[in-house]
């Protein structure tokens, strides 16, 4: 397992979207999943879903996010190619309407 060494740690947030009748599967894949990478990892994870108003034109589609936070640094590319092969192998992309869109952020330094 990796060790959170500070902190200070990438974050990874990951978009996409998903229609409605394959909500309630995909929540069930991508916990199981999250699961899997938080025990490995040593890291917190979560999963967001952006209210849809009705006026958005789109009222069958939802936007969801999986969310990492403070990936270590040093472990980021591995982490990267962990949630990867997690994703193939949970069939996450079957559920999922389009492309997965994946950000990295990391924490800015406050001055001393």
């Amino acid at each position: 397992m990796h060790k959170i060494g500070s902190a200070a740690g990438m974050d990874f947030y990951i978009y996409y979207r998903v229609r409605p009748e394959h909500a309630a599967a995909l929540q069930t894949r991508a916990t199981a999943m999250q699961m899997t990478l938080r025990q490995t990892f040593g890291i917190r994870a979560g999963i967001k879903r952006r209210p849809v108003p009705v006026e958005s034109g789109e009222p069958n589609m939802q936007t969801w996010m999986e969310v990492y936070l403070a990936v270590p640094p040093e472990a980021s590319d591995d982490f990267a190619v962990a949630l990867d092969r997690a994703v193939q192998q949970s069939d996450l992309a079957l559920l999922i309407d389009g492309q997965r869109h994946v950000e990295r952020f990391m924490d800015v330094s406050p001055c001393a």
